[in-house]
């Protein structure tokens, strides 16, 4: 499979953004935890596909402020059954909202007898690779806290008063 990559500068740093010719595969903070999601990404030649195209506009409205819906680029996240039903329940949290694991484990769970697939759900978040589109930025801690987010838990709080100046997270936090 050919691989492409292009690249974006943002007030929160420089975005990686990687695609085949009919998907984004991976978008990325230069530097972040899981970085690349196991693709080699020097083979992958610098060019704007069609799907990068569409990221880097989703990318420029998003950073403008505007909300632009995360289901105009297309994407195929590279993960299991598990983490691709999380991604996708991950994916309908509205711009300027956030959502917690517990809430994500039972929309996951949907119909079903639940059990608590919180850490099962934070896995699947903290190795999402295909950051913003997929704004695990917006999952919190059940107690309101910012917990982990492989960009840094300075850009995910940037991310989110970006979003929504309003927001409150608990309150050791906000020192951030």
């Amino acid at each position: 499979m050919k691989l492409y990559k292009e690249f974006f500068e943002s007030e929160l740093g420089t975005l990686t953004l990687l695609s085949n010719e009919n998907n984004l595969l991976g978008l990325w903070f230069n530097g972040q935890k899981y970085f690349g999601a196991g693709y080699d990404l020097n083979v992958a030649e610098v060019f704007a596909t069609r799907p990068i195209k569409q990221a880097l506009k989703w990318l420029t409205n998003y950073f403008a402020g505007q909300t632009p819906d995360p289901f105009v680029v297309p994407i195929k996240p590279n993960v299991s059954t598990f983490s691709q039903k999380v991604l996708k329940e991950l994916q309908k949290v509205p711009y300027g909202e956030v959502t917690t694991y517990k809430e994500l484990s039972n929309r996951v769970q949907k119909g079903q007898n639940k059990i608590n697939l919180a850490r099962a759900v934070g896995n699947a978040v903290k190795h999402n690779p295909i950051s913003l589109i997929i704004p695990c930025h917006r999952v919190i801690g059940s107690d309101g806290s910012l917990t982990g987010y492989a960009g840094g838990l300075q850009r995910k709080r940037t991310l989110l008063k970006m979003e929504n100046p309003q927001i409150k997270f608990s309150s050791q936090l906000d020192l951030l």
